[in-house]
């Protein structure tokens, strides 16, 4: 007999009664901040064709001959400079949320909901998550990337690798995804609340500056809706909290290389807002659902540092919101519209609250 390409999945009966299951999908991290750890994980993320654009003979003769050689060691100290007893800021706060979802989940629909959590690079894998959830008996599933606005970059390259998974099931589970959910009112009262309670404790500063990772300009060119809805966020938070254009600013940061990234610069903004006599900046990146090192070390350690030597008093860094309650309650409503006829509140007019 021909060998089977397709995976059949032992422990699995087929008479099983279908279940829903919910697979979060966050970026990824290396298991250690070491340049040994370090250097895997950047040769996934950056080999990945949705990340970069380029001829795929001469990137790989630039990531391998060039970055993979130096950048590992300088990210490594990045990430021990933000590393916890527990582990990745990243991993560690995307677990959290996992588990605050599937428990707000199963109180919600009054029983158990699965949450499973995967890393797009690095471990654990898109495809051996999804094989573990059809194993369980998962056959309908909702993959929510933690990408609130669309990128072919981020969103995209989470497909391709849900997609890659699927491909290699004799019997796929029956699938939805969610896009992105930029102008989710949840998600923006959620945002809103979050720097209102900050803002509460700590005072308020002369401006919020909400700071989202940046892509090259030419894949926005190109047709990429990233950078809309990155200012549709934005415009939505500034009419939530009743801030003007001047007091809320947008900015791009964590760009790489030469050619033309999304602008204004963060590192840019940061030091030029001091030196017009700002002395208390705050800033948000409402791109990201987890802290990470873009967050904790790019903007609240780098940035910091850059507007407090440009003549700034303080740059202070409003947490991401993690596994707050106000993430888990919106998350968990946007989950409930996405898989509405798979899973439903336990009575009529229940919701995420």
């Amino acid at each position: 007999m021909p060998r089977s390409h397709y995976t059949h999945l032992g422990g699995h009966s087929n008479d099983q009664s279908s279940k829903a299951g919910v697979l979060l999908v966050n970026l990824g991290t290396p298991d250690a901040p070491t340049a040994s750890a370090v250097r895997p994980y950047l040769a996934e993320f950056l080999g990945d064709p949705r990340v970069i654009e380029y001829p795929r003979w001469l990137w790989w003769l630039i990531l391998h001959g060039v970055i993979l050689r130096i950048r590992p060691a300088r990210s490594a100290h990045a990430y021990a400079r933000i590393w916890t007893s527990e582990g990745s800021p990243l991993r560690v706060g995307s677990e959290k949320l996992a588990a605050g979802l599937q428990e707000k989940l199963g109180q919600l629909c009054g029983e158990p909901v699965r949450v499973a959590l995967a890393m797009r690079y690095g471990t654990p894998s898109v495809r051996t998550q999804i094989e573990q959830l059809q194993r369980e008996g998962v056959r309908r599933l909702l993959v929510l990337p933690l990408y609130p606005q669309y990128s072919a970059t981020s969103t995209g390259s989470v497909i391709d690798a849900v997609a890659d998974a699927l491909k290699q099931l004799r019997w796929p589970p029956e699938l939805r995804i969610a896009n992105d959910y930029h102008n989710d009112e949840g998600h923006i009262h959620a945002l809103a609340q979050s720097i209102e309670r900050w803002w509460s404790k700590h005072g308020r500063g002369e401006k919020l500056l909400l700071s989202f990772h940046g892509i090259p300009q030419r894949y926005v060119s190109a047709g990429d809706p990233y950078f809309d809805q990155c200012q549709a966020t934005a415009q939505l938070l500034r009419t939530r909290l009743g801030l003007s254009e001047t007091q809320l600013i947008v900015s791009f940061q964590s760009r790489v290389g030469r050619e033309p990234w999304l602008q204004p610069y963060t590192d840019v903004t940061v030091p030029h807002l001091a030196k017009e006599g700002v002395k208390r900046l705050d800033v948000v990146c409402p791109g990201f659902a987890v802290d990470c090192l873009e967050t904790l070390e790019e903007i609240a350690m780098q940035n910091r540092d850059f507007f407090i030597g440009a003549g700034g008093e303080d740059l202070r860094y409003i947490p991401a919101l993690n596994d707050s309650p106000e993430q888990v309650s919106s998350l968990a409503t946007l989950i409930l519209k996405h898989t509405h006829g798979w899973l439903q509140p336990a009575s009529v007019g229940t919701q995420a609250t």
